[in-house]
C-alpha cells in the first residue's frame, strides 16, 4: 500500500509564525514548499484537536475538533473582518520561540468573537457562505452538536471536569437545559470556529497533495476522560452509574519511567462497543480519514491487551493487562471502510500476542533507531533487521532529540553507535565524525523500510533542549518552536541529496 518515500515530523504549533503559535498560515504553505523542494513525500502532524491542563495533544477535548490556535488570523484581515492592529498582540507573545499556550488561546479567541460577528453578519447576505456553512454543520453534526454545547457548559462551570457538572448537564438531560440555560450563540459561535478550522486545513492539505505531499496524521487510542466525547457517549467508556471512572490508561514501568505511566485517560467498554458494532470508532476513522491521507494510530497494542489503572491510583505500578479487541475490531471496520492506510505504533512491551496482530492486519509496525544499541545483535531496531513493511524513525516526539540522545549514552553504547553508524556515503568528502543526524539520516534512508521519518529538531541537528515531550512530566513539553535560521540551504541540499541517492 505505501511507497519507498521519506518525510518529516512537524507539529503544526512548530512552524515559525508571527503570531506567537505556528498556525495555517504562510509559514505552513512555505514547510510544504520546502518538503516539495528537497524531494520528501509525508507530513507527519500531531493531533489536531483543542488541548486543555498540560497542553498535550492527546489529552483533547474532543476526537474530532480542530483547535483554534491554528487558525490563520492574516486571512481574515485579507477578506476585511478585521484591521491588521487586531494582529499586534498577538506578534508580541512568545518571541523566544517557546510557548504559553493560555496567552494564545485568550487572545485568539478575543479576535475570533469579533470574526464571528461579521461572519453572522456577512452570512445573511452571501447565500454561497450560508449554504457552504449550513453543509458543514449538517454533515458534521453527529459530532459539532455536542461538542459546542459542551464547550459552552464548560466555560459556564469554570473548566470543571464535566463529571462534575450539576446532574441535569452531567448527565445530559438536552431538554431540560438546552432550551433555557444554554447560550445559543454561543453554541453556534464554537460551531463557526469548527467551520473555520476545517476550511482552512482543507486549503492547506490540498496545497500538500497537489505537491505529491501527504498528510500523515496521528490518532490517540484513548481520549481525554473530560472531553465531549466521554460526556456524549459514557456508555461506551468504563464510568460508574454516577459517571466517576472505574479505570485509567496507562503503561506499566519501562524504557520512559521506571513507575510506569499513567496517563489517565479513560478505557474504553470494549463490550457495549463490540455490540454496537464499533460505531463509533468507524465514524471516527472514516472522519480522519478525510483529514488525513495515512493514519498512525497510537498505541496499537492497546488493541491486543492495555494496561488498566485503577482509577485514583497515583502511579502506574499496581495495574494490569486487559484483552482488548483484537481482529475482530480490525475486520470490522476494514468490512465497513476498506483497506485503511494506517501505521501501527507498536512501542513498549510487545508480546507474541501483539505481534501476531500487527502481522495479521499487514499495518507496517514502527521501528525506532535510538533504541538499537544495547549490543545484541538480533535487536530489531538495528536498520539491517528492518522489513520492508515499516515505518522507521531516529526518535519519535517521546524521547530525546538525537543529539541529546547520542550525548548522552554511555562510553560503550556510543562506541557500538559509532562502530555501526560508520559513514560510507561520499567517502571522500566525508569522515568517520561527520554529525550524528547525518548518519543517522543515512542510515535510515538506506535501509529497507518502506516509510522513514524525521523529527525536524533532528534534521536540524538540535539538542535536547529542543525535545518534545518527556513522558509522565507536565509543565515542560510541546513547546518547541522552529526558527527559520536553522534550516539553511546546506541542510537543505543535504537533505535533497540523501533522498535522491536512496530512492525515497
Amino acid at each position: 500500500m505505501f511507497k519507498r518515500s521519506s518525510g518529516i515530523l512537524m507539529p503544526i504549533f512548530s512552524l515559525p509564525s508571527e503570531y506567537g503559535i505556528g498556525d495555517f498560515g504562510r509559514k505552513a504553505y512555505e514547510f510544504i514548499d520546502f518538503l516539495n523542494e528537497t524531494g520528501q513525500k509525508l507530513w507527519q502532524i500531531l493531533p489536531l484537536g483543542p488541548t486543555g491542563y498540560g497542553d498535550s495533544p492527546y489529552q483533547s477535548y474532543s476526537a474530532f475538533a480542530g483547535n483554534y490556535i491554528f487558525i490563520d488570523m492574516e486571512q481574515f484581515v485579507k477578506i476585511g473582518y478585521i484591521e491588521q492592529t487586531k494582529l499586534l498582540q498577538l506578534k508580541n507573545m512568545n518571541q523566544l520561540d517557546t510557548l504559553n499556550y493560555e496567552q494564545i488561546k485568550e487572545e485568539k479567541e478575543k479576535i475570533l468573537e469579533e470574526i464571528f460577528e461579521v461572519f453572522s453578519n456577512d452570512l445573511e447576505n452571501n447565500i454561497v457562505l450560508k449554504t457552504e456553512y449550513e453543509k458543514f454543520k449538517e454533515e458534521n453534526n453527529f459530532w459539532l452538536e455536542d461538542y459546542s454545547l459542551y464547550m459552552v457548559l464548560k466555560k459556564k462551570f469554570a473548566d470543571l471536569e464535566w463529571q462534575k457538572w450539576g446532574k441535569i448537564y452531567k448527565n445530559k438531560i438536552k431538554h431540560k437545559f438546552e432550551k433555557d440555560i444554554v447560550d445559543k450563540k454561543r453554541v453556534e459561535y464554537h460551531k463557526f470556529v469548527q467551520y473555520i478550522f476545517y476550511r482552512q486545513w482543507k486549503d492547506l492539505k490540498k496545497y500538500a497533495n497537489d505537491k505529491g505531499i501527504k498528510i500523515l496524521g496521528d490518532i490517540p487510542i484513548f481520549v481525554a476522560t473530560d472531553s465531549s466525547d466521554t460526556w456524549s457517549h459514557p456508555e461506551i467508556f468504563q464510568f460508574t452509574k454516577s459517571k466517576v471512572p472505574k479505570n485509567v490508561a496507562g503503561c506499566p514501568p519501562d524504557y520512559f519511567s521506571k513507575t510506569g505511566q499513567l496517563w489517565g485517560n479513560i478505557l474504553y467498554n470494549w463490550k457495549k462497543l463490540k455490540k454496537q458494532k464499533y460505531k463509533w470508532w468507524i465514524d471516527r476513522i472514516e472522519f480522519s480519514l478525510k483529514i488525513y491521507d495515512i493514519l498512525r494510530i497510537d498505541h496499537f497494542r492497546g488493541f491486543e491487551s492495555y494496561w488498566s489503572i485503577r482509577y485514583g491510583d497515583k502511579t502506574a505500578i499496581k495495574g494490569h493487562w486487559e484483552k482488548g479487541p483484537g481482529m475482530d475490531f480490525f475486520r470490522t471496520i476494514e468490512k465497513k471502510l476498506g483497506k485503511l492506510p494506517i501505521i501501527a505504533e507498536d512501542l513498549g512491551l510487545l508480546t507474541p500476542q501483539v505481534k501476531k496482530l500487527l502481522k495479521r492486519t499487514d499495518y507496517p509496525g514502527m521501528k525506532i533507531l535510538e533504541f538499537a544499541f544495547d549490543g545484541n545483535e538480533k535487536n530489531e531496531y538495528l536498520p539491517h533487521n528492518y522489513e520492508e513493511n515499516s515505518v522507521s524513525y531516529i526518535g519519535t516526539h517521546d524521547n530525546d532529540t538525537v543529539v541529546g540522545w547520542y550525548e548522552s549514552l554511555d562510553f560503550i553504547a556510543k562506541s557500538r553507535c559509532d562502530e555501526y553508524l560508520k559513514d560510507w556515503l561520499l567517502k571522500l568528502e566525508r569522515n568517520y565524525w561527520s554529525p550524528i543526524e547525518w548518519r543517522c539520516i543515512e542510515t535510515l534512508w538506506s535501509s529497507a523500510s518502506q516509510i522513514v521519518i524525521i523529527q525536524m529538531q533532528d534534521l536540524l541537528g538540535l539538542g535536547s533542549f529542543a525535545r518534545m515531550n518527556i513522558p509522565s512530566t507536565v509543565g515542560v513539553n510541546w513547546k518547541w518552536r522552529m526558527k527559520e535560521k536553522d534550516l539553511t540551504f546546506e541542510v537543505k541540499k543535504k537533505l535533497k541529496e540523501v533522498t535522491i541517492i536512496f530512492n525515497r
